[in-house]
């Protein structure tokens, strides 16, 4: 039963569309030089606003450890996504400090690797989250639990889940309109993968 993600998450509006729709995880971007980025301040304030149901994600870029730890252990975010160069040392360190989940995110071309990580889950991507797609056939045959990701859409992620059957999917550009999250682009992909699970 392959699971969703909606990241990016920015607005108040945002948590209350994700309210409604109940994808299993949502993403809030640490990463100060992305378009989506929020503060933790800001984090924390919709947190309080996200339903229980669902896992919030913080997804970082080669960010201080303690600085994860403490937003994980302040329970602002329920997960770590890491989404730059950290490596097996960086994950350990990061469990010495924190029981929460790690997910390690990977491009396309290097699942040799990806197989061998120590976090809890892996993410694979087409690069830095472009919003591009990648040859799905490179994760075929991975053999572990993992997030898909990279230019998935509401017309694409029904063939993706039907070719590979992911753990889960990640989204972010592909529910957008104009830079925003789009509540109809959310609730049409939402609705396409409980479709492709049923």
């Amino acid at each position: 039963m392959t699971k969703i993600k909606f990241c990016g998450l920015k607005t108040l509006a945002d948590i209350q569309a994700v309210n409604k729709i109940c994808p299993e995880y949502v993403g809030f971007v640490f990463a100060p030089k992305s378009k989506r980025y929020v503060a933790p301040e800001t984090a924390e304030n919709l947190r309080g606003a996200l339903s229980k149901k669902i896992c919030a994600v913080g997804v970082f870029v080669n960010e201080k450890i303690s600085t994860v730890a403490e937003l994980l252990n302040a329970n602002i975010i329920d997960a770590a996504q890491l989404h730059g160069n950290e490596d097996d040392a960086y994950i350990k360190n990061l469990r010495g400090l924190t029981k929460k989940i790690i997910i390690q995110t990977f491009k396309a071309d290097r699942i040799a690797a990806a197989e061998k990580s120590f976090a809890d889950f892996i993410l694979i991507d087409a690069g830095a989250g472009d919003g591009k797609t990648f040859d799905w056939k490179l994760v075929k045959n991975l053999r572990r639990e993992y997030f898909l990701a990279g230019g998935l859409n509401p017309e694409n992620v029904g063939d993706a889940i039907k070719m590979l059957n992911p753990f889960a999917v990640d989204v972010s550009s592909g529910i957008e309109t104009g830079g925003k999250k789009d509540f109809k682009k959310m609730a049409t992909f939402a609705e396409v993968v409980r479709r492709e699970n049923l």
